[in-house]
């Protein structure tokens, strides 16, 4: 038998262990096998909402936000490129990476999911994480969201009107407030049939004996 299963993801676009996270959740399904059908949405999550609109070089980010030694910073993001590799996805850092602001990145998102479904969303977000870690873009720029989002088959005069919603914009303000108020304050958050949240980037075996669980517990 096949269940249907909701996964909310709380995810940022600059947090690279959102996507070691969704690389680690698609191996636990490849696990679970046919028992589970998949349906996800994201949810909007910012590291860094008061980050100036040209960003920060992020090594020196880390350095500054943890406290971390330059070492240390070049450590951390060895460790990320490292398991990024062992799931098969590249992070292309350099020198002159630079971690950006996301919120007009959550516009684009959430419109996607809440008017086109889950599918498209996570191939947005896929997307975008693909043109932040592993092309270097500014994913925090209007024209680079666009581009990203025409190159999925997004109405790119939609999606700009998106972009300068006011409306939309608070809504979104909402939905991360609404995140918040529930004790998510590191991402990712996993939430699995809308009633068992997992905090990071678990291994697959630990995603796969999670859901497990959740099929199996009382409707």
């Amino acid at each position: 038998m096949t269940h249907k299963l909701r996964i909310d993801i709380v995810s940022d676009v600059v947090c690279p262990w959102c996507i070691i996270g969704y690389r680690q959740l698609m191996k636990a399904l490849e696990i679970v096998g046919d028992q589970v059908e998949p349906d996800f949405f994201w949810h909007p999550f910012e590291l860094n909402p008061d980050m100036p609109p040209e960003g920060e070089n992020s090594g020196e980010h880390i350095q500054r936000k943890y406290g971390s030694t330059v070492e240390q910073s070049a450590q951390a993001r060895q460790r990320i490129a490292d398991a990024g590799a062992a799931l098969g996805f590249d992070f292309s850092y350099t020198p002159e990476s630079r971690i950006y602001n996301t919120f007009k990145a959550h516009l684009l998102l959430s419109w996607v999911g809440k008017d086109m479904g889950g599918a498209k969303q996570t191939e947005l977000k896929l997307a975008l994480f693909a043109a932040y870690f592993q092309q270097g873009r500014d994913v925090s720029d209007s024209d680079v969201l666009l581009d990203v989002a025409e190159s999925i088959g997004l109405d790119r005069e939609q999606a700009a009107a998106k972009l300068i919603d006011v409306d939309h914009a608070a809504r979104v303000r909402a939905e991360q407030h609404f995140w918040r108020e529930r004790d998510i304050n590191g991402v990712p958050a996993i939430i699995f049939a809308e009633k068992f949240m997992v905090p990071g980037a678990q291994d697959a075996e630990t995603f796969a004996q999670v859901i497990r669980k959740v099929i199996a517990a009382p409707a």
